[in-house]
């Protein structure tokens, strides 16, 4: 009885070159599934904050569809922890509306009794929009912060020039599967010594933008790099099958 070891080359060769090209496929194909949801919703980043104090966060757009653009994007701010100051950044080609709404019960700011916060918010496009392939960031200065609870849930309503609407407003439970369109989620930290006035992550002003922008940047990296690697698997497994191919012909 002939045993692997004494098997023919040619005939190992032939049995390695049908397999590789299918594991090849099938790591790439795994890689790029996990990369996809990377950026694929509505979300908030960064993805904490301290409790007690102000952020600036921004809700990340990316357009999922190759045939239409966004055009607007309505944020539901949560009523049962309300956030009295709510300041948008200019987004250029982009007009901003803030929705107030009156508080069944009253909270203190600063000294101040606040009776009334923003509900929602909205960024309508002047423009094309989101255009397919792109993202656009809507960056938001928040606070201040609740200290009684673990996050905040932004339900988020992304329109396109179609027409069509997709509703992020699904919540995600902690064990669970992601949902296929969840709610853009704030975690909310332990509280710092000193959170007036700083953004998320603890640094204000130029340094919390330029760390916002980083987080935001990494996380496409990863993405990327996640996929490129599944490319490259696969590929590396189809060079081999030809390789083999010609080995046997020859």
């Amino acid at each position: 009885m002939t045993t692997p070891s004494q098997q023919p080359e040619s005939s190992r060769t032939r049995r390695y070159a049908r397999r590789m090209p299918l594991v090849g496929a099938v790591a790439a194909g795994s890689v790029l599934l996990l990369a996809g949801p990377a950026f694929a919703h509505v979300s908030v980043q960064p993805e904490t904050a301290p409790k007690g104090g102000f952020a600036t966060v921004n809700f990340k757009v990316p357009n999922e569809r190759d045939d239409s653009s966004t055009v607007k994007l309505e944020v539901t701010l949560p009523t049962d922890h309300p956030l009295a100051s709510v300041m948008p950044q200019p987004v250029p080609g982009w007009k901003v509306s803030i929705t107030k709404a009156k508080l069944p019960k009253p909270i203190e700011m600063e000294g101040e009794k606040i009776t009334e916060a923003p509900s929602k918010i909205t960024w309508t496009a002047e423009g094309k929009g989101v255009e397919p392939g792109q993202f656009q960031q809507f960056p938001l200065s928040v606070g201040q912060l609740p200290k009684d609870t673990g996050q905040l849930v932004f339900k988020a309503l992304q329109t396109y020039d179609d027409k069509k609407v997709v509703r992020w407003i699904e919540p995600t439970k902690e064990g669970a599967p992601e949902p296929e369109n969840p709610a853009p989620v704030l975690k909310l930290t332990a509280a710092e010594a000193d959170g007036h006035g700083a953004a998320a992550g603890g640094k204000s002003g130029e340094d919390g933008g330029k760390d916002t922008a980083a987080a935001a940047s990494g996380s496409d990296t990863t993405a990327r790099v996640l996929g490129a690697a599944g490319i490259v698997v696969g590929l590396a497994g189809v060079g081999f099958g030809l390789f083999a191919g010609r080995r046997r012909s020859a």
